[in-house]
């Protein structure tokens, strides 16, 4: 009977409008989610039926075919946190580990990372970010695994070449001769440099500088005994020296030196060059970007070198592409690991696994993994998160239309009721 199937039709139109504002009222409650994707709830009708000896058909209801995932951009909220990271453009981050008991991937578009105490890059449930690894030079490997990033260390440098820009005083008497218990005084000028050996030890080291005759100069750099093999402490020792010649315009012409540092319990001995210029007896040499003899005071204008000591991981920052890059206390900055982005063919039929968490489904299809802006995926936003793209105001709408829509089906339930009612009174 026809009003047994608007009873009918009227029930799955109930069922639908609830489910409606189940979707809804999961959309509103995760507003403020990071990194929610809104679903919409997609009807179709379901089943019609055919009366005998007649062409036409009358359906029986809706149902729910799918809630289908809404992957909008969200809005990118600025935190200040380097570890906090947002994607702009489509893909996911990748998490692995145990949650909910399932060891397993998870894809995520919420990236409220830190580091854990054993160095790892994790999400706030503690699993582990996924991403391409660097050996200490750098390097990025090509496989895939957890970002540890924690523990890097900068590994010392030997210094190898001391670059020292400077002006001679071209009218500067002779001193006595060269006394090295006594350099301050047996010397027209001197500057200072710290020197790092093998072991990253610093040597506090000064170059003097004495005239020796028009034109003719001697250099001597020394440095404390204590922290040379053989050394005596609070002595001065040379650890290199040579000669310097200038021209009739002040150009230096030429450049002579040896070096003599055996720096204690690291690499003995350690080359070390002086960089005084480019000398004009050189190919190309203007005798003019180091040390110069002119009439004007003995200065320096430069003094630079190419070692430093060890250091310990003070800071991190993370470019556009994913490169995670260290910041050393020993001023140093070096990649450490690169995040990685996975990507789908059809990212909304990802399965929803809580927490900000989705698995890959057999309709999803593969993931795509790669380094960040590379093939089409999303770039990395440091210091930001992406919001919830769910629309407040919109949601209220389809709020409002899903009750209407739920009121009107009740209506249908109550008038077939009333006919039925109406049909059962005429036997009486």
């Amino acid at each position: 009977m026809a009003l047994l199937t608007a009873l009918s039709s009227g029930t799955t139109g109930l069922e639908s409008a609830s489910a409606q504002l189940s979707v809804v009222g999961d959309n509103i409650a995760n507003a403020n989610t990071v990194g929610f994707k809104a679903g919409r709830a997609d009807f179709e009708d379901a089943l019609s039926q055919s009366f005998i000896g007649s062409n036409g058909q009358i359906g029986l209801g809706s149902q729910i075919e799918s809630v289908q995932k809404i992957l909008t951009q969200g809005a990118l909220n600025a935190t200040g946190v380097a570890t906090d990271l947002a994607l702009q453009g489509n893909g996911f981050f990748i998490v692995s580990g145990d949650y909910n008991g399932q060891n397993a991937s998870y894809y995520t578009r919420a990236g409220q990372f830190t580091v854990d105490q054993n160095g790892y890059m994790v999400n706030q449930q503690g699993l582990r970010v996924e991403g391409f690894s660097a050996d200490p030079s750098g390097a990025l490997s090509g496989s895939l695994g957890d970002l540890l990033v924690g523990t890097a260390s900068a590994q010392p440098h030997s210094t190898g070449t001391v670059t020292i820009k400077a002006n001679l005083q071209a009218d500067a008497t002779v001193p006595a001769a060269w006394d090295p218990l006594n350099p301050s005084t047996t010397s027209n000028f001197s500057t200072s440099v710290t020197v790092y050996d093998s072991l990253g030890s610093a040597h506090a080291t000064q170059v003097f500088f004495r005239k020796t005759g028009t034109g003719t100069w001697e250099w001597h750099a020394m440095t404390d005994g204590g922290g040379l093999t053989g050394g005596t402490a609070g002595q001065l020792t040379e650890i290199a020296g040579g000669t310097l010649s200038f021209d009739t315009q002040g150009r230096l012409a030429t450049v002579t030196q040896a070096s003599n540092f055996n720096p204690l319990g690291a690499t003995n001995p350690q080359p070390l060059t002086f960089n005084f210029g480019d000398p004009t007896g050189t190919t190309g040499g203007t005798g003019l970007a180091g040390v110069t003899q002119f009439a004007a005071a003995s200065a320096t204008t430069f003094i630079g070198q190419d070692g430093f000591g060890s250091g310990q991981l003070s800071d991190i920052q993370i470019d556009p592409l994913g490169k995670i890059s260290g910041v050393f206390t020993n001023g140093q900055t070096r990649v450490l690991g690169q995040v990685a982005v996975a990507g789908f063919s059809a990212p909304d039929q990802l399965t929803r696994a809580g927490g900000n968490l989705m698995q890959q489904s057999q309709a999803s299809g593969q993931p795509v993994i790669g380094a960040p802006g590379a093939g089409g995926l999303a770039t990395v936003i440091s210091g930001s998160l992406e919001q919830s793209n769910v629309d407040i105001a919109n949601e209220f709408v389809t709020m409002i239309a899903a009750q209407r829509a739920f009121e009107a089906n009740s209506k249908t339930i109550t008038t077939a009721d009333q006919l039925l009612s109406e049909l059962i009174q005429m036997k009486r």
